[in-house]
């Protein structure tokens, strides 16, 4: 436990120093006077800018000193142990697993910094190669990131959904409502690549198939301008394969943005009306996403449907047979309950994803040095 608590203090004491504790307190101050002032409001833009910064700045002060405090109380609990009290050794080993998952909780409010990361999100699912098996696939993993949203405390609800001929789905659009959705969640991007026996081959061969994840943030309505006339907008009857499930008004709403080609649709709302305005929505999110790719040329990170949906492409592989492992291929995380990730069990290789991303801001910070 000794060598926990050590590890525990030499890690607040990095991010501390990264971070610069007293100089975020003094840039609270700063934004607090600011927003004191009578004509803080004139320019809504930018003091919603300043209101994020202060909350995102409070959120890290907070938890680095929430942390400190619990680091000496385990310091007190462990003293006690020495001193040979066998229940403050109990305790003692209990707080400090439960420190643990403080730590890992603690990056989410500390290395989740970019302008979006702690608001909302759409998540965008597309079959790629593998015919039947890929819209498999696809459907798959809609119902993965649907379980582990649930199980995350965010509100998730389906935009959109194509059905595959055959089975499955050809793509389908998830809005993710909660704290840190986007952040936490960006990570997923990419290609994602399943390896199995196919239930679709009568012969029973080994199959492989890719579908690509997209995550985008939901970007404020004022942050992105679209013209009417860069639009191309059409209507089509919303349902599933068809029977019953088909309707006989055309409320669905595909928007094209011509001058990038994206295309976007929406079918699960109420009325047309409110499916095109979250069609929009969808829009502008991808459109901050191409903005964002074209300005950091990373466009891999930022939207995996770009690269082709297929061999080479993939950021996680999820293999089923000849044995089980799913296996992320940025972070070199395994987990061999292939079962438990597919249900929705993605911490393992989101708490890697922020482990990485907490090195680069370290790095970062100290070339800025």
């Amino acid at each position: 436990m000794e060598d926990i608590l050590k590890e525990f203090k030499e890690r607040l004491e990095v991010w501390e120093g990264v971070f610069e504790l007293p100089r975020m307190k003094e840039r609270i101050s700063e934004l607090e006077s600011l927003m004191s002032q009578p004509d803080f409001w004139d320019d809504k833009k930018r003091a919603r800018e300043l209101i994020t910064e202060l909350e995102a700045l409070k959120d890290r002060v907070r938890v680095l000193e929430e942390l400190t405090e619990k680091v000496e109380e385990a310091e007190v609990l462990l003293s006690l142990a020495d001193e040979g009290d066998p229940v403050a050794r109990d305790e003692a080993a209990k707080f400090i697993s439960d420190l643990q998952e403080e730590f890992n909780k603690a990056r989410i409010t500390l290395f989740l910094c970019g302008p979006y990361d702690r608001g909302d999100c759409f998540i965008s699912l597309n079959a790629g190669a593998g015919g039947t098996d890929a819209q498999d696939w696809t459907e798959m993993l809609l119902r993965m990131y649907t379980r582990f949203c649930e199980r995350a405390g965010f509100r998730v609800r389906l935009l959109d959904e194509t059905h595959g001929e055959e089975a499955g789905i050809k793509s389908a659009t998830l809005e993710v409502k909660g704290s840190h959705a986007y952040g936490l969640l960006k990570g997923e991007t990419g290609v994602h690549r399943l390896v199995r026996i196919s239930p679709f081959d009568a012969a029973r061969r080994r199959h492989t198939s890719f579908a690509s994840v997209t995550v985008t943030p939901i970007v404020p309505e004022e942050d992105i301008e679209i013209k009417e006339e860069d639009l191309k907008i059409e209507t089509f009857r919303a349902g599933g394969p068809g029977g019953q499930h088909m309707q006989k008004n055309e409320t669905a709403v595909r928007i094209t943005h011509i001058p990038t080609g994206i295309t976007v649709s929406c079918q699960n709302e109420r009325s047309q009306h409110q499916n095109k305005e979250m069609a929009l929505k969808i829009l502008k999110a991808r459109l901050r996403a191409l903005m964002e790719e074209t300005r950091a040329k990373k466009i891999e990170e930022l939207r995996g449907e770009l690269r082709e949906i297929e061999w080479g492409n993939q950021i996680r592989s999820y293999i089923l047979q000849p044995y089980q492992l799913v296996r992320d291929h940025r972070t070199a995380v395994e987990v061999g309950n292939v079962e438990a990730v597919l249900d929705g069990d993605l911490w393992p290789f989101i708490w890697a994803w922020l482990e990485r991303g907490e090195v680069e801001v370290a790095r970062t910070k100290k070339e800025v040095k």
